[in-house]
């Protein structure tokens, strides 16, 4: 088993979970953007009955993702397919919702750019697009522990932390309808497509 294992995952999830189940109640099928370890997939698929989940991400995380999916034997969680934004087309699926945790801020700019734009022109009206990890607001971090990890991901050749305006500008199409404030200095914002 290639199964990988995400302690920050772990943690986050359950609070993850409740927003999710308000804000996905009535959407139907879900593209995750960036499944990583699986362990989200298996998760709230398990717990969010109503909605086919369907993973991607890039084919090195497959095996991972893959194998969370066999333990958990669900019927409404879809195997991954290889989905990056920049080298590969948009899924030929018809989605209602998209989910990413964690990858606005590894992206390149461009990537988060394109991600946003992608979005916004790929949901149907009323779609949701929910969207956590860590964000600047109004130009400015929001705790100092953020600010010491952009400096990392800045060192590790990552994109770094955006600002929630600068989604705002690139997602154009998308409302920003709540903007939640989550544990470890995180968000989860949820766009719709009015």
């Amino acid at each position: 088993m290639s199964k990988a294992f995400s302690p920050s995952c772990e943690r986050n999830q359950q609070p993850i979970l409740e927003q999710l189940a308000e804000h996905l109640k009535d959407s139907k099928r879900l593209l995750e953007i960036g499944s990583g370890t699986g362990q989200h997939a298996v998760y709230f698929a398990e717990r969010l009955p109503h909605l086919t989940w369907y993973c991607s991400d890039a084919p090195d995380n497959h095996a991972s993702i893959n194998a969370w999916l066999a333990e958990a034997n669900l019927a409404n969680a879809v195997a991954p397919f290889a989905f990056h934004f920049g080298k590969n087309d948009w899924p030929a699926l018809e989605v209602d919702a998209v989910f990413t945790a964690n990858t606005t801020h590894i992206m390149p700019p461009s990537a988060a750019k394109l991600m946003m734009q992608t979005v916004a022109q790929q949901l149907p009206l009323g779609g949701v697009f929910c969207q956590y990890g860590p964000m600047n607001v109004n130009g400015e971090y929001t705790s100092e522990g953020n600010r010491e990890f952009d400096l990392h991901l800045a060192q590790s050749g990552c994109g770094g932390i955006r600002d929630i305006d600068e989604l705002k500008e690139w997602g154009t199409g998308l409302t920003l309808v709540d903007q939640i404030a989550m544990p470890a200095n995180n968000f989860l914002l949820v766009w719709q497509r009015l």
